[in-house]
């Protein structure tokens, strides 16, 4: 199982409620997001959690998948609609969840949109280190390297990298 299936299978949120939590109860329920097929579905199981109150303030008081707060699709008092499209984008889209934080960690929080597009047209991959990525880079055919040809790996990522950017190991054109 890839870490993207792990993260969209154990989505889940803590939900309790305002006036609860403010009457000194921390009543609530985690919720599972793959239990619903939907926002719609998954409001409906909130309202009936909380039917106790005519109107219920929701408070997202934990979450496991932190991709949905840096996106800006969850936060402690908000949990946008958009969170099952968001979901099954990524599913879809081939790329672990980690390429995506760690995407989100060098270029701070912006929209789904733009995330997607950036992962999918300047994502290159995994590396051990600097060195491995930019022998990647070079040995690609593109270049034309002679195999006689020696390089000092270490001086040459220092050079490049001022091109491109790292995250856990996922690299990025900047």
């Amino acid at each position: 199982m890839t870490n993207l299936q792990n993260c969209l299978d154990t989505a889940s949120i803590y939900v309790g409620t305002y006036a609860k939590y403010n009457n000194g109860s921390l009543f609530g329920k985690w919720l599972n997001l793959s239990d619903y097929s939907d926002y719609d579905e998954l409001l409906t199981a909130m309202y009936e959690l909380h039917s106790d109150e005519a109107d219920p303030e929701f408070m997202f008081q934990d979450y496991e998948c932190p991709i949905l707060e840096k996106l800006g699709l969850l936060s402690e008092c908000h949990l946008s609609k958009d969170i099952y499209d968001v979901l099954e984008q990524i599913n879809d889209s081939g790329h672990d969840v980690e390429v995506y934080e760690a995407c989100l960690d060098c270029l701070g929080k912006m929209d789904f949109q733009s995330l997607y597009e950036y992962v999918n047209n300047f994502y290159y991959g995994e590396f051990n280190s600097d060195e491995d990525f930019v022998q990647w880079l070079y040995e690609d055919d593109t270049f034309n390297i002679p195999n006689w040809v020696v390089i000092d790996w270490s001086a040459t990522a220092r050079s490049i990298m001022f091109d491109y950017f790292e995250s856990s190991g996922h690299y990025f054109r900047s």
